[in-house]
């Protein structure tokens, strides 16, 4: 008999985990939030008041021991992601890991193969890959509406610079953290990756693979800092494994409050097609004169970051497939991997973390 109720454990009572995931959890009638877990003592302690959880743990490793979890949300500092999700999928856990899924393609191959092997999920934290406009697009695609792939072109602005700067208060306005900030995390290359790359382009990347079904074959980057601990500004260049060329280009550098830009453009040889998700629109234009247009969504169906979450406990009841696999959080750190390294070569100022 099928679970009534999917048992999940958060690990990680940071920022993005207090105002989404857990949230979202404890307001789905068919998920039970059973415990979190987060090394911070106060901050798991304020957590688990202000969500009314009952049990807490300091060590994830003793949580995923001694509770009956079905799935486990993983939501830590970006270096640490391989190894916690390792361990939930070496438990045979469902797991939805935050972006970016890793920070090395090699822990990206070997998390998605130990997925396979253990029959269990593995969902990648991308929540614009299951509004109405991507998931149309990815059909589109599918369906061979657009001919063979030719030319990708994506475009992210957005409004972090001063997570860079480790300010994160100035972001309260916006996101009125219900728990806590994010601290300096964004900040330091060791905890995060890299800046701009690992905390947006990862996003705009994710799109592009979801919808595309492409891999990147060769990457080449240009990357700036400015004054800042962290990459600010990228410029990404790529051969796909199809042949088709790409770029995607990200800015982390807008007004606090700006909504920004977030652009995906698709073009093959029978047609093309268009996605602004912050717009929420989708156009597909084929030679034949087809034209197909979707949108404005509503505003709240723009961003469904509450969707990742309600997907792992579908997932876990048996009644949805995976709708980030996490063979497209695979081809995103791909591509993100080869990128920094790419810049790193050239002698550009950017940081690696070492794991």
């Amino acid at each position: 008999m099928a679970a009534q109720t999917a048992r999940v454990g958060v690990i990680g009572c940071g920022w993005w985990s207090t105002y989404t995931h857990i949230p979202g959890l404890r307001d789905n009638p068919d998920a039970e939030l059973v415990a979190l877990a987060d090394r911070d003592p106060e901050r798991l302690a304020t957590a688990a008041e202000v969500y009314g959880v009952h049990r807490g743990y300091a060590d994830y490793q003793e949580m995923l021991e001694r509770e009956a979890l079905d799935g486990v949300v993983v939501a830590v500092s970006h270096a640490a992601h391989y190894e916690v999700a390792k361990a939930a999928l070496e438990r045979g856990l469902h797991v939805l890991l935050e972006k970016p899924m890793v920070l090395r393609a090699e822990h990206g191959r070997e998390l998605v193969a130990l997925a396979q092997a253990k029959g269990r999920e593995l969902i990648v934290g991308y929540p614009w890959n299951y509004t109405a406009i991507a998931r149309r697009a990815r059909e589109a695609v599918q369906r061979g509406r657009l001919g063979e792939i030719q030319l990708v072109s994506s475009l992210f602005a957005s409004m972090v610079i001063e997570f860079y700067r480790g300010n994160p208060e100035a972001y309260r306005p916006v996101f009125n953290y219900p728990v806590t900030g994010p601290g300096q995390v964004y900040a330091n290359p060791q905890a995060s990756g890299g800046g701009q790359g690992h905390l947006q382009v990862t996003h705009a990347a994710g799109l592009l693979f979801f919808v595309s079904g492409l891999r990147a074959r060769r990457v080449s980057a240009e990357m700036e800092r400015y004054d800042l601990p962290v990459d600010l500004v990228d410029a990404i260049s790529v051969r796909f494994d199809n042949g088709a060329v790409g770029t995607l280009a990200s800015t982390g550098n807008i007004g606090v409050g700006d909504g920004g830009q977030h652009e995906l453009r698709v073009y093959g040889s029978q047609g093309y097609l268009l996605l602004d998700m912050i717009a929420g629109t989708l156009a597909i234009r084929q030679h034949d004169g087809t034209v197909e247009q979707l949108g404005p969504l509503p505003e709240d169906e723009r961003y469904p970051r509450f969707a990742t979450a309600q997907n792992l406990v579908d997932v876990i009841l048996g009644r949805a497939d995976n709708g980030s696999p996490g063979e497209v959080g695979l081809r995103t750190v791909e591509l993100l991997d080869a990128a920094y390294r790419s810049a790193e070569q050239q002698g550009q100022p950017v940081q690696l973390a070492d794991s």
